[in-house]
């Protein structure tokens, strides 16, 4: 596998890292059945948190990952902070470079931050993206196809991609970083992706994406996906009137129980989170036994400890001892 140094990006991941990154995460979710959940791995490391974006799950997943892998960590928030005084980027990272830090997770509302602060030389430190503007959210993608990957070959999943399988991922693709990730990450490990969406709602180049697309739920729900993954509707992004109301969008995109009752059994559900119920899925479908929401939740703590674990554990001489590790 090629060695990482930063996760930037789910594109730039060829085949064999992507399946290394799914297979270390799956010694770590072992780790969560053991007596102490919790791995040597990066005792005397830091790894320091950089949200500018409001988070739960994404920053609460690096948190516990961090902490699993006996990593100190340092949790910043913009809201409350010097940006709010109109501090950059740059002056914020070098701040919480100079208390002496090994990794920066950062999400911002800046698509290519991440790119920015690992080649800017500002810092010294290994960069894991949790999410930049609408461009990509790179853990997101891998801990939805470590999920897909464990319902499709169960206890048998290491060295597995997902050739042949079928995705339909439906929404507003084009403000989901969430989605970007996931075609590219999807098609690298051999899935077939379809999108759905109103055409208002599908970003310009979309041809060029190594997908197909269409605008009707209920003809994808007809060809059985393997997994059918809602998106949320990110009106926070919105700045224009991207479909006539959100009764309208329910009516025509939302997985509503009568959606749900055509799918076959052997579908999943996923959804990223947070949820709009009522909107983008109905609770019945959120909270059904087909539903792998929750387990996208578990997985994203395992998928986030084998990236801190791998671009910690490679990037200098100093390098932690694997004993313990993700093989112990």
């Amino acid at each position: 596998m090629t060695e990482l140094r930063h996760l930037l990006s789910a594109h730039e991941l060829d085949r064999d890292t992507a399946i290394a990154i799914l297979d270390i995460a799956e010694d770590m979710g072992d780790v969560a059945t053991r007596t102490v959940p919790k791995l040597p791995t990066l005792r005397g490391r830091t790894v320091a948190n950089l949200f500018f974006e409001d988070s739960t799950r994404t920053r609460l997943s690096f948190e516990s990952a961090a902490k699993k892998l006996s990593a100190d960590v340092i949790t910043f928030s913009a809201k409350g902070s010097s940006v709010s005084k109109g501090e950059s980027l740059k002056d914020t990272a070098q701040t919480i470079a100079a208390m002496g830090i090994d990794a920066v997770v950062l999400r911002h509302s800046a698509s290519g931050a991440a790119h920015t602060l690992a080649t800017s030389g500002w810092i010294d430190a290994a960069v894991v993206n949790a999410g930049d503007g609408t461009h990509e959210h790179p853990t997101q993608g891998l801990l939805d196809a470590f999920t897909m990957r464990k319902a499709r070959h169960g206890a048998a999943s290491r060295g597995k991609d997902l050739e042949g399988l079928r995705v339909t991922i439906v929404g507003d693709v084009l403000h989901s970083r969430v989605a970007r990730s996931n075609v590219w990450l999807l098609t690298t490990l051999g899935a077939r992706v379809h999108l759905v969406a109103p055409t208002t709602l599908l970003p310009t180049g979309i041809a060029s994406w190594p997908v197909t697309t269409g605008s009707s739920l209920d003809e994808a729900i007809a060809a059985k996906p393997d997994v059918l993954m809602m998106l949320r509707i990110q009106q926070e992004r919105m700045h224009a009137a991207f479909f006539p109301h959100e009764r309208e969008y329910a009516r025509q995109w939302g997985l509503d129980d009568a959606r749900f009752a055509q799918l076959s059994p052997h579908t999943i559900v996923m959804h990223p989170g947070p949820m709009n119920r009522g909107l983008e899925i109905s609770a019945a479908a959120a909270d059904s036994p087909q539903s792998r929401v929750l387990d996208q939740v578990t997985n994203g703590v395992s998928i986030r400890m084998a990236v801190l674990y791998l671009v910690l554990s490679g990037t200098s001489s100093n390098a932690p001892t694997t004993t313990g590790g993700p093989s112990a």
